[in-house]
């Protein structure tokens, strides 16, 4: 396989962790939900929380476009970076914001459809709960490796990287790529502490509300602020997890595929059947590779009654 058909196949491996969650998806939504009240509150919840995250990416939409074109500006008047930086940082801004949104739209189908699953089964329960992570985590990595392999491979061809002893080039590309990092990092900022001091107001104002001045027991039924309660658990552990681990997952493949472009510049007469690029395309086929192990391992996550789910 020569550098440009393997440079290809990697951002397949992004669709195809995509497409994996997708049919995941449909497969939660046709899962029973159960009683119409369950259905009921399932659906406050979910409101609730795609509200808050549309109230959050109205504001972070101002913060990527003001940034964005900073970075323009500053990657035209800089020799060793381009102007594409600013276009790089906006595609990582957008996979990490879908990632975390992909995250909570299915987190808050799955969650009533595994309380209605666990009326019958553990085992059940369990695979619809797994089912509903599988398609964060999946999301997580296919948009990280569709985002970086795409790029990559634009950016290398935009620049001659990929011809022989174009050091300088590499090292171009490696630049304007790290603004995807920086986008992803900009979301992952806002998404973890916004959701986190939601998260937590959410909670202790339930808590007061219920057990101080009612009396009653934390998320018991009669307490209308558990909806709120709720709608915080999902945005601080769904949508602000899902976009820092997005951040993690990215930067450490970047940071990376700049370890090995200073090893190949400080190494003498390196060569491989890639033209000296293997250590830095490595990281990029391993993520490729974690994805189709990822999507086998899903089927193999079963659980009996009475057995333990950990």
């Amino acid at each position: 396989m020569n550098l440009e058909t393997l440079l290809l196949a990697i951002p397949a491996f992004g669709v195809l962790a995509l497409l994996f969650t997708w049919w995941k998806t449909q497969e939660i939504n046709a899962t029973p939900e159960g009683s119409e009240r369950m259905s009921k509150i399932a659906a406050s919840i979910q409101e609730g929380a795609m509200a808050f995250l549309k109230a959050e990416y109205r504001i972070l939409i101002i913060f990527v476009a003001g940034v964005a074109a900073l970075l323009y500006w500053s990657g035209s008047n800089n020799e060793n970076s381009h102007a594409l930086v600013a276009v790089s940082f906006a595609v990582g801004a957008f996979c990490s914001a879908l990632a975390g949104y992909l995250g909570m739209k299915v987190a808050t189908k799955a969650n009533v459809r595994t309380a209605n699953a666990a009326k019958d089964s553990l085992g059940k329960a369990l695979e619809v709960a797994f089912s509903g992570g599988s398609v964060m985590g999946l999301g997580v990595v296919g948009l990280g490796i569709l985002g970086l392999g795409g790029l990559f491979y634009l950016f290398g061809n935009q620049f001659g990287a990929f011809q022989p002893y174009a050091p300088l080039d590499l090292s171009k590309t490696l630049s304007v790529l790290t603004g995807f990092s920086f986008g992803a990092s900009s979301i992952a900022l806002f998404a973890r502490v916004g959701g986190g001091i939601y998260t937590k107001a959410a909670d202790v104002g339930a808590d007061l509300v219920g057990k101080v001045e009612a009396g009653i027991p934390e998320d018991h039924p009669l307490n209308p602020a558990t909806i709120a309660d709720n709608v915080g658990d999902n945005v601080g552990d769904v949508a602000g997890m899902g976009a820092d681990l997005f951040e993690s997952y990215v930067g450490s493949i970047i940071g990376t595929m700049v370890l090995g472009a200073a090893m190949v510049a400080g190494a003498t007469n390196f060569t491989d059947f890639l033209g000296g690029l293997s250590p830095i395309v490595l990281p990029l086929i391993l993520g490729a590779i974690g994805i189709v192990t990822s999507i086998l391992g899903t089927f193999l996550v079963r659980v009996k009654d009475g057995g333990d789910p950990q």
